[in-house]
């Protein structure tokens, strides 16, 4: 319910089409939403009935400052007026899928528990790029994974090469073998 939700304001940012706008909603959608991941608390405050509505939107605007568009303003006032600012999180990984696809260039992950050469990523970046016809980015992660995992998650490509995957592998086919 929450992502169809998600789903019609998007579309309603994408239905400006202007792009510089649209560019200014992602930059300060993608800012909030890391802050929400970054610390709980923004979450549970959001959540409280405690505070009123009008303050957790003064709250959020106070955040993102008074150097936005007019329109970014309003829109965070609107998810206020709605009690729906927890969408922030949805509303920018459909804007910032929509415009990945769009340019067609997408970031994805690089999970390892060592270290990789610049080199080796932009080889990863070059190959993936190659097989899909997609500019592709790569940020690394750091991770208990014995192996590497790279993922792009939008055009849902997923590579797993590590000592659990290949030990789950042999048992699978010592089951299918019996």
């Amino acid at each position: 319910m929450e992502a169809l939700i998600a789903q019609k304001y998007a579309k309603a940012i994408f239905e400006t089409k202007n792009s510089a706008l649209i560019s200014e909603f992602a930059e300060v959608l993608n800012n909030l939403s890391s802050a929400f991941e970054k610390s709980k608390s923004i979450c549970s405050t959001l959540s409280s009935p405690l505070l009123s509505d009008d303050n957790k939107t003064k709250s959020i605007l106070d955040a993102i400052g008074d150097k936005v568009d007019a329109k970014v303003i309003n829109f965070i006032k609107l998810l206020g007026e709605n009690k729906r600012l927890s969408l922030i999180p949805s509303i920018s990984k459909i804007i910032n899928a929509k415009l990945q696809k769009e340019t067609n260039s997408y970031q994805g992950v690089i999970c390892s528990n060592k270290q990789l050469e610049k080199s080796e990523i932009s080889q990863l970046e070059s190959t993936l790029s190659r097989h899909t016809g997609s500019a592709i980015s790569l940020k690394e992660i750091k991770s208990d994974i014995e192996g590497i995992k790279v993922s792009v998650d939008d055009l849902g490509i997923e590579v797993n090469f590590s000592k659990q995957r290949v030990k789950d592998q042999l048992i699978d086919f010592i089951n299918r073998a019996f």
